[in-house]
């Protein structure tokens, strides 16, 4: 799949896919892992400078329903991506009423493109991919990413003293896009490697003819900075409510 042919509303869909499992009515059922701890957000939307996106969970009522997909359909299609949704406060109290209010999530969306046509920055980490010889590598800090490894790989790391540091992995995938989940040992920050990872997991998504994605939230600047190292380009806007 190349990625130039696709819009951004495009991108947007196939995240929102890949975030979560949805009924045959187009609804969320559950966040799209294979053991969630968390339900899928009652309210999702997706800004793009090209339109915009939303879901509404299978659970709730349809006068709820109705009354968040009215409002969803009259939010601005804006420029600044940055802005909250123009509806943001009514979402807020609708969804209150309903029942308290667990999560709010947002932040910007990210894809991955190739650099082709522009020189690839030499990798100046070693990197290693998981495989089932070298797995026990993520024993010490990564059991949970060790146990799932047939789901959530490839997963791209970062070795010192034996054991891996700094992991990309997929956090959601589907059979078009992948999400990537990054997560460095806090002794080990600061150091480039998360970027690295998420760099050689994207070739690896890429080998099997995915687009890599990437999210993360406004207040994560430092997440924020690998994407900016990465080249990666937003197309949009999640936000979300639980």
């Amino acid at each position: 799949m190349r990625q130039q042919q696709l819009s951004d509303i495009e991108l947007a869909r196939m995240q929102a896919d890949a975030l979560y499992v949805h009924d045959a009515n187009g609804r969320l059922v559950r966040v799209n892992e294979p053991d969630p701890d968390d339900p899928a957000p009652r309210f999702f939307l997706a800004r793009t400078r090209a339109g915009n996106l939303w879901r509404t969970r299978f659970d709730l009522p349809a006068y709820l329903t109705a009354e968040l997909e009215r409002l969803a359909a009259d939010e601005p299609v804006v420029i600044d991506l940055h802005e909250p949704p123009y509806h943001m406060a009514e979402y807020r109290g609708l969804l209150e009423q309903h029942a308290p209010i667990s999560n709010i999530d947002a932040g910007p969306a990210y894809s991955l493109p190739e650099l082709r046509g522009r020189v690839q920055p030499a990798p100046t980490i070693p990197l290693v991919t998981i495989a089932a010889e070298n797995a026990t590598l993520l024993q010490a800090h990564y059991p949970y990413t060790l146990s799932r490894l047939a789901e959530l790989g490839p997963v791209v790391v970062v070795v010192d003293g034996g054991v891996a540091v700094a992991a990309c992995y997929c956090a959601r995938i589907t059979a078009q896009v992948a999400e990537a989940g990054v997560y460095t040992v806090e002794a080990y920050r600061g150091r480039g490697y998360a970027a690295e990872t998420v760099r050689g997991w994207a070739t690896g998504i890429r080998a099997t003819g995915r687009l890599p994605l990437y999210s993360t939230s406004w207040a994560n600047i430092a997440s924020q900075t690998v994407a900016t190292k990465l080249g990666a380009v937003q197309y949009g806007a999640d936000f979300s409510i639980t």
